[in-house]
């Protein structure tokens, strides 16, 4: 089975950034809502979008900003799973180059009999059945 691949990046997760800013401002933002519209008088249904709209907005910026610069201060957003040269030592430490590869399988999935019959120089066959080099 391949390997997933990962994505390296530097800097801030705007990915997590975006989830968390919609959980954090459903969970804190619609109590609030809801609290403030006990004390204004909200005639019809449109009346009760655009209270929440001029309320929710404030509160979903505030929150935005808030989550961005956590995440720019810390490493949020990366779920503990980026690698330190800690764990990268620890791996060759024990005489494994790649911690993830116990199968004998180099990167693009070959057995090792594979790349050894490949670094001897056996003869491959093409498409149409003709020997190749």
């Amino acid at each position: 089975m391949q390997p997933v691949e990962r994505a390296e990046y530097e800097g801030v997760d705007y990915g997590w950034v975006m989830q968390t800013t919609f959980v954090v401002t459903i969970l804190v933002g619609a109590p609030i809502v809801a609290v403030l519209s006990a004390f204004v008088t909200l005639d019809s249904w449109g009346a009760r979008a655009a209270f929440a709209v001029r309320v929710g907005a404030p509160i979903w910026f505030v929150t935005a900003v808030a989550v961005a610069v956590y995440a720019r201060r810390t490493d949020a957003g990366d779920g503990g799973a980026a690698e330190t040269d800690e764990t990268i030592d620890d791996a060759t430490e024990d005489g494994d180059d790649d911690a993830d590869n116990d199968a004998g399988e180099d990167s693009e999935g070959n057995s090792e009999a594979d790349i050894k019959a490949d670094s001897e120089g056996a003869e491959t066959v093409d498409e149409d059945g003709s020997a190749g080099a």
